[in-house]
């Protein structure tokens, strides 16, 4: 077995016990770190395959930013353990029967696709290129439509999650701008007109009484 094949066991191995601990996790801190590792797991496939960008970008994008966003997250959220983890064994036959049904259907059109391939039928790529600058030459001219769909899919996203959990406090007060502009002066001061007594010649008590 040539070093090459090693490591790629080990790196799907690896991969594979991360992503089952992200699902069997009780710990939401966990289940964001044991990602990671997924992360960089898959990253060192990308690497092996020579796929230096998309490794980088694997790392740098979802691991350096996307992950500790959800840290983030999962740290300032108060999660009830103890309700996340109820019915998951109910769920469990049918998560797994979905999870058996999609790791199926994946072999299939890996084996249907690629079994006859073999690295040497690869094209050989022209001296002085390399994989980034030709991704990106396809990335910006025949997928273009494609790629700014998918931007227009993830700004939605944004939007519609930050609409989902922007919600107003009763415990918080809000400043409008619009009611605070109409707002008159007689509308914010009243004049209250209080008579003057007299406490000359009556006792302390008399006079701190009240009326």
């Amino acid at each position: 077995m040539e070093f090459k094949t090693a490591l790629f066991y080990v790196f799907s191995a690896v991969l594979i016990a991360a992503a089952l601990r992200v699902v069997t996790a009780r710990n939401p801190v966990h289940a964001a770190l044991y990602l990671v590792l997924a992360f960089f797991n898959a990253s060192g496939i990308w690497m092996l395959l020579k796929a230096e960008f998309l490794a980088i970008t694997l790392v740098l994008v979802y691991v350096g930013a996307v992950m500790v966003l959800f840290l983030f997250v999962v740290m300032m959220l108060d999660i009830d353990l103890d309700r996340l983890r109820e019915g998951f064994w109910t769920n469990l036959p049918v998560a797994a029967f979905v999870g058996i049904a999609v790791v199926l259907e994946l072999s299939a059109i890996i084996w249907a696709r690629f079994s006859g391939v073999r690295q040497d039928d690869a094209p050989a790529m022209a001296a002085g290129t390399d994989n980034t600058r030709v991704l990106g030459k396809l990335i910006y001219t025949d997928y273009v439509y494609p790629f700014e769909l998918a931007a227009v899919l993830l700004l939605v996203a944004i939007v519609a999650a930050i609409a989902l959990t922007l919600r107003r406090r009763k415990d918080t007060r809000v400043n409008d701008a619009s009611k605070a502009q109409l707002v008159r002066s007689a509308d914010r001061v009243r004049l209250v007109s209080v008579p003057s007594r007299s406490t000359r010649g009556q006792s302390p008590t008399d006079a701190g009484a009240t009326p």
